[in-house]
């Protein structure tokens, strides 16, 4: 870069103004700003570095003027950057306390030190407005996938240039086993544009789900347009993924427009995903559906939600095991990410093993606390009967709704099922009298002998204690409560503590 002295010609100042502008793509009036920084800071060199020397550069001319300010104070305490007012009137009779009195410099030719220090500001502005222009170029246009060449590759860091911009695409962000060279043309997604302390940088990657959905949205004009909306996208980068897409109108097949026509569409996004084999999964607004569907290429036999956790269980076909859980289980990480959902997958025969076992284990629970036979405990089971507590306190009609079952066997089953549960009420009375539950615990509303034992147990014994636990805390202890159920029971019992 060309040093401006002030025995250069004037008109040069401006040239070389509009040179760098162009060059680094910023704004000329940036460049010359930098320039009269420059000759400010070199030129105290030159009349002391404790002076407030301020250098302008006509913008037409490109004449330098040198001036040396002094701040207009009622006491002066430096000489040197202020001036009494008395002495300030006779140079202007209507300046004013605050105001700056310009002196004149004679310009000056810039030394060997001056002139390295000048240029050392100058390249340091024209840096910090060409990141400053990146920043503010590429800030709102996080999403969007761009064209770069490799300028350079630093420890498996691929530097990317863009124009007049440089991008960073870190070694994680790369997919695996894919290599750049200089000069190869690369695409990429733009993830993040920051301020760092070196300045503004561009995040670039190519693992990012969002790289996946832009190409597609590239290469199917039905997403580009909206016909089609593409709702989720789970990869594993360069090996597998899964994207789901539906379509507001109900004649277009969304999984057709995006595959293409023998699979041309599908096919050029696999290609600059280095092969990434892509399912293309219609979306459902049923997540049972949705799940279902995100286990392609497996078909679910079963499949059983629980909203509260977000988990699902899918039931498949001993021979679909394997298929469904994917190699390494990366079918069903897939669709677990794809659907939100925890997926567990088991098959026809363990899912049928484990039916048998809890049909065992509740008929065995009946036939101990009511004293019936295997046949009317398995039938109670077959009911949808679980715990002795429903049977306790269903209605004798819904009791008597159930074939065979007659209005004195109906009233004899929860007459035993009631005795059951007084006696063992007792037995848990017992249990936490001998641990030590205190009486404010024990005469808490909501609480029943049962959970009384096992607060006992784990050293939660008096009401304080059990307003002191957290949500979380108490739902770990007794799962059957939802998080509502366990928050509004810490409340009222936090509410003792405020009782004067």
């Amino acid at each position: 870069m060309t040093i401006i002295t002030s025995g250069t010609i004037r008109t040069e100042i401006l040239g070389v103004a509009d040179m760098v502008a162009r060059e680094k793509g910023i704004d000329r009036e940036e460049v010359i700003e930098a320039m009269e920084i420059a000759i400010q800071k070199a030129s105290r060199v030159r009349y002391g570095m404790e002076r407030d020397i301020r250098a302008t550069i006509d913008r037409k001319t490109g004449e330098i003027s040198l001036y040396a300010c002094r701040e207009v104070v009622n006491d002066v305490e430096n000489e040197v950057t202020q001036i009494s007012l008395d002495e300030a009137k006779t140079l202007d009779l209507h300046i004013k306390v605050g105001e700056f009195i310009k002196e004149p410099l004679p310009p000056i030719d810039l030394g060997r030190v001056a002139a390295q220090t000048a240029k050392q500001v100058i390249f340091q502005r024209v840096r910090d407005a060409e990141r400053q222009r990146q920043y503010n170029e590429y800030k709102n246009r996080v999403g969007e996938i761009i064209n770069g060449q490799v300028k350079r590759v630093e420890f498996g860091n691929v530097m990317v240039e863009l124009g007049q911009s440089e991008a960073l695409l870190a070694r994680d962000q790369l997919i695996p086993r894919e290599n750049f060279r200089p000069g190869d043309r690369i695409r990429a997604y733009i993830m993040d544009v920051r301020q760092e302390p070196r300045g503004p940088q561009v995040f670039l990657s190519r693992v990012h789900p969002g790289f996946m959905a832009k190409l597609f949205a590239q290469e199917v004009p039905e997403i580009y347009e909206g016909v089609i909306e593409l709702k989720a996208v789970a990869r594993d980068p360069g090996s597998r993924a899964k994207i789901a897409v539906s379509a507001a109108d109900k004649s277009l097949d969304p999984v057709g427009a995006c595959v293409g026509m023998r699979g041309s569409r599908v096919q050029a996004v696999t290609s600059e995903l280095q092969g990434e084999k892509v399912d293309i999964i219609p979306w459902s607004s049923n997540p049972a559906v949705f799940v279902v569907n995100a286990l392609v290429p497996a078909e679910a036999s079963k499949v059983v939600l629980d909203e509260e956790t977000r988990r699902v269980e899918v039931v498949v076909p001993d021979d679909q095991l394997s298929l469904a859980i994917g190699r390494r289980g990366q079918n069903v990480r897939l669709a677990s990410l794809l659907t939100g959902w925890g997926i567990d997958v088991i098959s026809d025969s363990n899912e049928s093993d484990r039916r048998s076992a809890q049909l065992k284990n509740r008929s065995r629970l009946f036939v101990e606390a009511l004293d019936v036979d295997d046949v009317l405990a398995h039938l109670l089971v077959t009911e949808g009967f679980t715990t002795v507590e429903e049977i306790a306190y269903i209605s004798l009609e819904d009791l008597m709704a159930i074939e065979g079952f007659e209005e004195e066997l109906a009233h004899e089953l929860k007459s035993r099922a009631q005795a059951y549960l007084e006696k063992q009420d007792a037995e848990f009375v017992k249990q936490f009298e001998l641990l030590g539950v205190d009486k404010s615990l024990t005469k808490f509303s909501g609480l029943t002998p049962k959970m009384l034992v096992l607060l006992g147990q784990n050293s939660i014994k008096t009401l304080d204690d059990f307003a002191d636990l957290a949500t979380d805390e108490l739902c770990e202890l007794f799962p059957d409560l939802s998080k509502e159920e366990a928050n509004q029971m810490i409340m009222e019992a936090r509410k003792n503590w405020f009782k004067v």
